[in-house]
């Protein structure tokens, strides 16, 4: 059975998450999936988050972008939440350390917050939205982990180099980034909803 290529803009104007959910896609699906950065359809301002929650924001930015261009659009909003900090920075994940939104300042504040704590434990968690003319959708990404006592590896982006994830030895800022599209939050919110998608296909 032949698709058609389907296209949906991804409501984001970072380049990591964008390059991140275009390799996800080839792991993920047979359906033909093209995906629009905000960049391509000349989108540079960004985008406002003032939900108190994830999917507050994920569902925000969905319908802000898709009442502006008329076509589906997915969004997804992503915090580290840990257990000894009662789930902070969570929503403020990419401003803990302020409105300059610098992953170092936000690794150095976190780390800074744990000297001493011995439970570490704590999970990414990925809230994606998805919004077409008679749909909204959210779907739910976790994967389970600790915080190191310090950076390790020059991979990924935000922390992911203070972050190990269950099972692994080595931190998503050290581990392969096919390993990391395998089983990372947002890869898990990701391949639910192209399962979505997928079944949609065949109905």
């Amino acid at each position: 059975m032949r698709h058609h290529t389907k296209k949906i803009i991804f409501a984001t104007g970072n380049q990591n998450k964008l390059k991140e959910i275009r390799a996800m896609i080839q792991t993920v699906t047979n359906t033909v999936i093209d995906i629009i950065g905000l960049d391509e359809l000349g989108h540079m301002e960004e985008l406002e988050e003032s939900g108190s929650t994830l999917t507050e924001n994920a569902v925000q930015k969905a319908t802000f972008i898709y009442n502006k261009y008329g076509a589906p659009v997915f969004s997804e909003d992503t915090g580290l939440e840990v257990d000894s900090l009662g789930g902070a920075p969570g929503v403020s994940s990419a401003r803990y350390a302020g409105p300059q939104k610098n992953a170092d300042d936000n690794i150095d504040k976190l780390l800074s917050e744990l000297q001493g704590q011995t439970n570490r434990e704590a999970q990414f968690r990925t809230i994606l939205a998805y919004k077409t003319h008679d749909k909204l959708m959210t779907f739910h990404g976790i994967v389970r982990g600790n915080i190191l006592e310090k950076r390790q590896g020059q991979g990924g982006f935000g922390y992911d180099p203070i972050f190990k994830p269950d099972g692994f030895s080595r931190s998503f800022g050290e581990l392969p980034g096919e390993v990391k599209q395998r089983i990372s939050h947002r890869a898990d919110a990701f391949s639910k909803f192209i399962e979505y998608l997928e079944a949609q296909e065949l109905t």
